[in-house]
């Protein structure tokens, strides 16, 4: 082969492999088939604001969505992006928030425990099915 079609081939499979990637960290986003949380700090904002992003997937049902909006504004947390997956009955929501300056240390720690309650209080006889 000639040296243009070699860097053909290479240059091809480069994409393939970008398109790969992409997917990859596409399906980071997709529920899983275990409940979780986390909560992790990123930064402070220039007016001094901790920003962090929090996860939960746990099983899809109709009053999870209300009862994450009531969590976050009772903890006075402003929602700066959110994303949402479903798959099979399974939901994931991502979301980067903001908490106010005078409550950004305690914040993480009461959306850890909001959370927490919020997925043992959803379905707890399919979620010891779950287990075994």
């Amino acid at each position: 082969t000639d040296k243009a079609s070699l860097l053909a081939k290479v240059v091809q499979r480069v994409k393939e492999l970008k398109e790969q990637a992409l997917e990859t960290t596409e399906h980071d986003n997709l529920p899983s088939e275990t409940d979780e949380i986390t909560v992790l700090s990123c930064d402070y904002s220039g007016d001094g604001r901790l920003i962090f992003k929090a996860s939960l997937c746990c099983e899809d049902r109709s009053d999870l969505l209300p009862e994450l909006i009531d969590i976050l504004k009772s903890l006075h947390l402003k929602t700066l992006k959110a994303e949402m997956a479903t798959l099979g009955g399974r939901i994931r929501n991502v979301f980067i928030v903001a908490a106010d300056k005078d409550h950004s240390i305690e914040s993480v720690h009461f959306l850890q425990n909001a959370l927490k309650s919020l997925l043992e209080r959803s379905n707890p006889s399919d979620r010891s099915k779950r287990r075994r």
